[in-house]
């Protein structure tokens, strides 16, 4: 827990790190968790302020080369007017807010204002960037010393507040943030103070983001280099003979869905598994989801289902992991638990709906070869089901494959809705935008309703289906395949699997064959 007196304003200055999420640290996270306030700037990865209370009040404060939202003095005041108010302040800024993150200036205006404050330290860029680079910033019998310089001095300037003549030899590697459009003269000064021209130099922009973008060259050449490819900001600029290991130590770049840009439509609250996997294979996903889970119009047919398990059912049929949380919920909340499933034995529809009953301590009795309805009828443990009763807990819209062909074979099925989807029109006009402008790599749908509503989502928003021509549809297995044809949508990869862990390896094996 953060050391603060609620009613009692104070201050954290958090780093949030050089971009990837993943580099917050734990108390970072629980300043972003715990504070009334988040004043965030352009550098620090929004996904952080996912970990934001909702009623929590964030506040952007961005600040880009000859573009600032606020001037610094504004963002003092910004700062200590709301501490004064009592309230606990998370300040989150990119990288570390001591290494050219005017932290201490801030901290500074909170002193003179009597706010207390705490520093919570960053991964900073000078060193993490390189990281992703390939590039270590010291290395045994290469380079032993490293200076972090800004880059940022305004070049019209008659003296330099850099000492370029000490500066430019005197330790192995030099990190320069906030220098590609001072470039020209920071190579200039190294080379005109004895740094040789043969150097060997990177630039990393959008460092530990898979939008990372690596260029390579020495001190003669890299400023050609970098007019030529139109090399721009965030980067930051290594000098040394520690650039020379990138070929050998380049790691992030060569995960197998690196910089691959690919929307995730499921519903938000289930979009984490997919997007966490993707990410960790080197992939920017983009959560626009086409589906919101609900609350079924009407309990009452479920709840009158809960109150006949004591007269025994002897099968209970679970097709999602949706309809596994919906059901467990309702049983608590009217007054049961799971000791009222009797004597019914429980099947589930592919490996994560058996993997969410494990997770209550309840016994999967049939869990079908392929996760599909059509494949538990082919392989159900009772070849005889007549006068057998069956409970199917579900999605309000489901497929009634399942529940008809059951009661063709004579079985007693009672099928109640225990949620229903809806059309999640919140990102209409973003995922318009993202499709319009041509960066978006893939779309995976893992279910017919994300298809379905995703489409509707696009024709609201002014789109159709041209704006998919050019990209890749990876869909979760034969059912959703399926519907995306009857759209008009042409698939291009179908799982093997008909799971996430089988969608996620569909995606790698296509980028990567």
């Amino acid at each position: 827990m953060l050391e603060y007196t609620p009613g009692v304003g104070k201050v954290f200055l958090v780093g949030a790190g050089a971009g990837d999420p993943g580099l917050i640290t734990v108390k970072g996270k629980e300043c972003i968790e715990q504070a009334d306030v988040v004043v965030y700037d352009y550098l620090a990865n929004r996904k952080l302020l996912a970990y934001a209370r909702p009623d929590a009040e964030l506040i952007y404060v961005g600040k880009m080369a000859n573009r600032h939202t606020l001037t610094q003095d504004e963002i003092n005041q910004v700062l200590v007017e709301k501490a004064l108010a009592g309230k606990l302040v998370c300040r989150l800024k990119g990288g570390d807010p001591y290494v050219f993150g005017r932290g201490g200036e801030e901290a500074e205006y909170c002193l003179r204002h009597g706010i207390k404050f705490e520093v919570v330290p960053g991964v900073t860029s000078a060193i993490s960037a390189p990281a992703y680079a390939g590039i270590p910033v010291t290395h045994r019998g290469i380079a032993s010393s490293v200076s972090i310089v800004t880059g940022h001095e305004d070049p019209t300037k008659e003296t330099s507040a850099i000492n370029w003549e000490k500066l430019a030899t005197a330790t192995d590697t030099l990190v320069f943030l906030m220098g590609v459009s001072n470039l020209p003269q920071i190579v200039a000064e190294l080379v005109a103070h004895g740094r040789m021209p043969e150097t060997p130099v990177a630039l990393v922009r959008w460092g530990t983001t898979p939008r990372q973008e690596v260029l390579e060259g020495t001190l003669a050449d890299i400023v050609d280099k970098v007019q030529a490819a139109n090399f721009k900001a965030p980067a930051i600029i290594v000098v040394g003979e520690v650039v020379s290991l990138r070929p050998t130590l380049r790691w992030f770049e060569d995960k197998p869905l690196f910089g691959k840009r690919i929307i995730v439509t499921r519903a938000r609250a289930q979009a984490s598994e997919l997007t966490e996997r993707l990410a960790a294979l080197g992939a920017e996903p983009l959560e626009y989801p086409a589906i919101k889970i609900v609350e079924p119009d009407s309990y009452a047919p479920v709840d009158a289902a809960i109150e006949q398990l004591a007269a025994g059912f002897d099968w209970i049929v679970f097709t999602s992991v949706n309809g596994v949380n919906a059901f467990i919920e309702r049983l608590f909340a009217t007054g049961h638990d799971i000791r009222s499933l009797g004597r019914a034995k429980l099947a589930a529809i592919g490996k994560a709906t058996a993997d969410s009953l494990w997770a209550r301590g309840l016994r999967v009795d049939f869990v079908p070869d392929e996760f599909v309805a059509e494949s538990l009828l082919s392989g159900f443990p009772e070849a005889e089901v007549r006068g057998r009763k069956v409970l199917i807990p579900r999605a309000l819209e489901a497929r009634t494959v399942l529940p008809d062909e059951l009661r063709k074979r004579g079985a007693q099925v009672l099928e109640v809705p225990v949620y229903k989807t809806i059309r999640d029109d919140s990102a209409g006009e973003s995922l318009l935008a993202e499709l319009a402008e041509g960066t978006v790599d893939c779309v995976t749908f893992t279910s017919s309703s994300t298809v379905k509503n995703f489409l509707a989502l696009l024709t609201r928003s002014g789109g159709g289906l041209e704006l998919l021509k050019d990209v890749t549809i990876a869909c979760i297995g034969p059912i959703t395949k399926q519907t995306a044809l009857e759209a008009g949508i042409k698939v291009d990869i179908e799982a093997a699997e008909y799971t996430i862990d089988g969608l996620v390896q569909a995606l790698v094996s296509f980028y990567t064959h």
